[in-house]
């Protein structure tokens, strides 16, 4: 054991001595990855290995033997949820740190559980005697390995079922587990060891996945060639370990951010239950919140953004249940930088930013909260303890107001209600269908497990296309329209460009290829077409691309990331990518930004790129480690992996990005950029569409004949184009009023007739040969003759369709909503009811004379 000085037992003191104990012991230090996992199963990175998944399936060789992490992670939303939890409880979080050593083939379980006990006993100073060791009921090895080597007392490790079995799914690596667990006292509950003790007595804080075998779909198993090491300790949870706490909450920076929220609302931390459940929400939820918009999440209506926005929202509702009425979680990120941003320095670089998008969520939540409040307190105030809100109530909150469902769940909770969530469901089906198709990919038509073999075989496709346009090549795999070879000029789609086209040309003939796509992070897919001609494995081919497509895909790859450069420019740095798409007619771009762009925004964007273009700088497109291109200030593009060698563009003078794209050689070649759409595609989420080459010159020439036609039209020159229109639109306005004006004549000169029809004061008439404004403008002269309380006009206009118009005197009682409330129905429409005058479309004019007769009988009973 190292005779090493104690540890500062704080959070930045313990995450210091892992990674420090670990790099001495031959561990690479891996930076935390991004809470946006590459993962698409998972919204957020829940666990230290998510990172490097892709090593322990084997898509990726790993860097490096072993290597220690400090993850953040994040538990809201999906299978892993803490979110409802957190502020209840000692110990749930949705934001928390998982720190990790992991081995890729390298060492297994002895020199792992030797690993861990050196730190926990050593370098923590733990006492031994208060340690405890579970193992899986099948695994005698790990067993002997605490007990014989490492000398923990045999009455001290006990064996668990499936608490001590990992899987990552219903197939694929899996393995026992041993975990260590800390005797927190007798004062906590029965003795008996984690098996059999209390659970609040027996708390585990390291946990040892063993990598060891390989779960097949027909049950069986077999081992894995390269056992790994997967180890998961949490740092809150070994906090409280060693300084003796109760909870997580009285760790250094989470107790550090409640004395703030404290001075903030003005309620001391422990003054009551009810607020210290609320400051631990707001604690817990300025942490994720922080993290997650410093990471790239927008707050939003989908997916992790909906996450946030959820996170957010209960956040402020908190702060509101404590008395705050101005915005708090701008300064609540000043305490998370301030606390933790000497760990995570994309916290300070990023802390503005942060800072504006949870001001703006805020402040827009308030304003929903107070209306909301109000509405529902009205609702809650005559049910009786365990009664349900009724659930039009709640979706009328939800969609009209904005108010979140789950907040709607969760205050009814809090007094002891429930809410009716068929109603609310039936609502939103009579409303509207929001459920969205889930999204796959679709590999393709070969099978993974032989292109998982082929990988294996001879490695990945050798890309030769940034060089070359044809090359010679070998085929490996042929089957289902799917082709595989040696070696490739064809860029498979990836990083939002699409793949090539081209031909295959063997003896057998031409093959044409539609697409090419990547597998296994590696192997070239080429998809024919369908064809007589055909190609076997072993056979020489020339793949040939087409190179005018690949040009022009080339022009609006490089031009993306002008944009991307140029947006950051003019609208701020926290504008970042959130997708994009490249193919050879126009490029598209997703970022993150809070407000449309004005015209005036977009002009200086298309100004700076095209500047830039127009100068002609060479573009340099180079591979590299990921470490120096990270110096060299390299942006990563949303969405792709990046292993520990990368390809950096650097286009221009101001954008320097990683990326594997296929890319112009001078800025020149792009042409220009013109923007050609922008809109937004989800909360804080914009879309920019663009062209580049010819295609702006092209969009020109179109304007300009559209233009000369326009010009014909209204018979001016070109020039005058704008003052013609103008013109015609004055004359178009007299001639309208001229023509109000004999309507409201002809009005007048039918109504006298239509009022000698009055019975008991009310005129309901079918009308012909007369438009809905000229319905209107005669039911009221109708009404306002002598004697009439109340008239109902039906047509059935020229343009299709039928209408109804009810109006009724000012002292007459009745409702010209309410007259032709029936009749809408049964003509098949509706409209906006008005008490005085209400006016009505529908569909069915068959059926109008139905409907006059319901709108009679409604005025006799009125």
């Amino acid at each position: 054991m190292n005779a090493t000085p104690p540890i500062v037992l704080t959070a930045a003191g313990v995450r210091r001595a892992f990674t420090d104990f670990f790099t001495t012991n031959g561990h690479h230090h891996e930076v935390s990855g991004s809470l946006i996992p590459h993962d698409p199963t998972l919204l957020f990175t829940v666990a230290g290995m998510v990172p490097f998944k892709p090593y322990f399936v084997g898509e990726q060789p790993a860097p490096w033997p072993r290597a220690v992490t400090v993850q953040k992670c994040v538990r809201a939303g999906g299978k892993h949820n803490d979110l409802d939890e957190v502020g209840r409880t000692s110990r749930h979080l949705t934001f928390f740190e998982m720190m990790g050593n992991f081995s890729f083939g390298d060492y297994f379980k002895s020199q792992a559980c030797a690993f861990a006990w050196e730190f926990v006993t050593g370098r923590l100073g733990l006492d031994p005697d208060r340690l405890w060791i579970t193992v899986h009921i099948s695994d005698d090895e790990t067993e002997a390995i605490w007990r014989d080597e490492v000398g923990v007392p045999a009455e001290r490790i006990q064996r668990l079922d499936e608490d001590n079995y990992w899987r990552m799914a219903d197939t694929g690596p899996c393995g026992p587990c041993s975990e260590i667990f800390w005797d927190k006292g007798p004062e906590f509950g029965d003795d008996g060891g984690p098996a059999h003790g209390g659970d609040e007595r027996f708390i585990e804080f390291w946990n040892l996945v063993f990598m060891q075998f390989e779960q097949h779909d027909d049950g069986s198993m077999t081992e894995l060639p390269a056992p790994s090491i997967d180890t998961g300790a949490g740092l809150e949870r070994i906090l409280t370990v060693l300084g003796g706490f109760d909870s997580v909450w009285e760790t250094d920076e989470l107790s550090s951010l409640l004395t703030r929220i404290g001075e903030l609302t003005g309620v001391a931390h422990g003054s009551s239950d009810r607020t210290d459940v609320s400051q631990r929400i707001l604690a817990d939820h300025a942490r994720s919140s922080t993290f997650l918009i410093s990471d790239g999440v927008f707050p939003s209506n989908e997916d992790r953004g909906y996450v946030l926005r959820r996170i957010i929202r209960r956040a402020v509702r908190h702060a509101w249940l404590l008395g705050v009425e101005e915005p708090i979680m701008p300064e609540l990120v000043d305490a998370v930088v301030r606390i933790m941003g000497s760990d995570y320095p994309e916290l300070v670089r990023n802390h503005d930013f942060v800072r504006d998008v949870l001001d703006r969520e805020e402040r827009r939540f308030r304003e929903t909260l107070r209306t909301g409040s109000v509405i529902l307190d009205d609702a809650l105030n005559g049910l009786d303890e365990g009664g349900h809100l009724d659930g039009d109530v709640a979706f009328k909150l939800h969609d009209t107001y904005g108010f979140p469902l789950e907040l709607t769940e969760e205050i009814t909770a809090e007094r002891g209600l429930g809410v009716d969530l068929d109603g609310f469901r039936a609502a939103m089906t009579d409303q509207q269908s929001r459920a969205r198709e889930a999204r796959k990919n679709v590999v393709g038509a070969a099978s993974s497990g032989d292109l998982r073999v082929l990988l294996e075989e001879y490695g990945p496709t050798v890309f030769v296309g940034r060089d070359v346009s044809e090359a010679t090549a070998n085929v490996l795999y042929t089957d289902s329209g799917i082709v595989v070879l040696d070696r490739t000029p064809f860029y498979g789609e990836s990083g939002g460009q699409v793949g090539d086209t081209g031909t295959l040309v063997s003896e057998s003939g031409i093959l044409r290829v539609l697409d090419t796509t990547v597998v296994l992070d590696g192997l070239h897919q080429h998809h024919v077409e369908a064809s007589d001609v055909g190609v076997v494995v072993g056979q020489e081919v020339r793949a040939v691309i087409d190179l005018g497509r690949r040009a022009a895909i080339r022009r609006n790859h490089t031009g993306t990331h002008l944009l991307h450069s140029a947006l950051r420019r003019v609208l701020g740095e926290h504008v970042k990518q959130q997708g994009s798409h490249v193919g050879p007619d126009r490029m598209r771009f997703d970022f993150s930004h809070f407000d449309a762009l004005t015209v005036e925004e977009m002009v200086a964007v298309e100004d700076l790129v095209n500047a830039e273009i127009l100068a002609n700088p060479v573009c340099r497109n180079y591979e590299t480690t990921r470490e120096e291109a990270e110096t060299a200030g390299a942006i990563a593009f949303f969405g792709d992996k990046y292993g520990e060698k990368v390809r950096v563009l650097e286009a221009g003078p101001n954008s320097i990005e990683l990326c594997g794209g296929t890319h112009v050689s001078a800025l020149g070649d792009i042409g220009l950029i013109k923007i050609v759409a922008e809109g937004s595609i989800g909360s804080n989420i914009r879309r920019i569409e663009a062209v580049t080459g010819t295609a702006p010159v092209d969009r020109l020439r179109a304007a300009e004949k559209v233009l000369g036609q326009v010009a014909e039209l209204v018979s001016v020159p070109v020039d005058d184009v704008l003052g013609g229109i103008e013109k015609r639109l004055a004359e178009i306005q007299s001639l309208r009023s001229e023509l109000d004006g004999l309507r409201s004549q002809a009005a007048l000169g039918r109504s006298d007739e239509l009022a000698a029809l009055s019975v008991d004061g009310v005129v309901v008439s079918l009308v012909e040969n007369i438009d809905r404004d000229g319905l209107r403008l005669l039911a009221m002269a109708v009404r306002d003759c002598d004697g009439v309380r109340a008239v109902v006009l039906g047509a059935a206009p020229d343009g299709g369709g039928a209408a109804l118009v009810s109006a009724v005197a000012p002292d007459s009682g009745l409702d010209a909503g309410v007259l032709v409330a029936d009749a809408a129905k049964t003509i098949g429409g509706g409209g906006r009811p008005n008490p005085e005058v209400t006016v009505v479309g529908g569909n069915d004019p068959k059926r109008l004379a139905e409907a006059l007769g319901q709108a009679r009988a409604a005025a006799q009973v009125g």
